[in-house]
């Protein structure tokens, strides 16, 4: 069962999602939607931005909410709510009304998915990962309102081209060690040495029978 946990909280990873990212606003350039990429930049900037922003204050100060099990928003759940909604939204941006809001739904289980796994590794608490994940999907709801009023001219083919190969090979890579960026500039910020949890993360008991009999 961890092993399903732990496939799942890679797909979230910034080695994958950083990328993925990218490859959306390339889509989107290359579809000649520049105020469309634009806007995914700044509201995916933003989006880290808020993660990083929690982190340091948790790192360097201590600020967090030890009732709630709090000391910071989630990057994994955050990217993942961000990325793979969008993503999937794009692939199916020519297919019929249905086809496509299948395609956003499964994006958002999906993303969901990758969010919940961090709980079960031991990665984050609940509220660190439900905050995540609801300022990615707030990006990712943002993004979608804004690309209604916009149609790219790239067909959805070549996002697929772009994403498939990070996916199945940036999993593989050297992982990118931004948490330890994070604690390191939020050290030399406050001049204080990281702060640590003084609450244990004890995994939700998630079983998957349960969980395909949701779906």
């Amino acid at each position: 069962m961890m092993w399903w946990w732990m496939a799942l909280s890679v797909l979230g990873s910034m080695s994958v999602t950083g990328p993925l990212g990218i490859a959306v606003a390339v889509w989107l350039l290359a579809g000649r939607t520049w105020r469309l990429s634009l806007s995914w930049c700044l509201l995916f900037g933003i989006g880290m931005l808020l993660v990083v922003a929690t982190k340091v204050a948790w790192y360097g100060w201590g600020i967090g909410i030890p009732e709630w099990k709090f000391a910071g928003l989630s990057g994994h759940a955050m990217r993942a709510c961000a990325v793979y909604p969008v993503v999937f939204y794009l692939m199916f941006l020519k297919a019929r009304p249905m086809v496509r809001h299948a395609a956003l739904a499964a994006g958002v289980l999906l993303a969901g998915l990758i969010s919940l796994s961090r709980v079960p590794v031991l990665a984050h608490s609940m509220s660190e990962v439900v905050l995540g994940g609801a300022v990615g999907l707030a990006v990712a709801a943002a993004f979608i309102l804004t690309a209604r009023s916009e149609q790219p001219a790239v067909v959805g083919r070549i996002l697929v081209a772009l994403c498939v190969p990070l996916v199945l090979v940036m999993p593989f890579t050297k992982p990118v060690p931004a948490e330890q960026w994070v604690r390191e500039v939020a050290m030399q910020l406050s001049g204080n040495e990281p702060a640590k949890r003084t609450w244990k993360l004890a995994p939700h008991r998630v079983r998957l029978p349960q969980l395909r009999q949701a779906i």
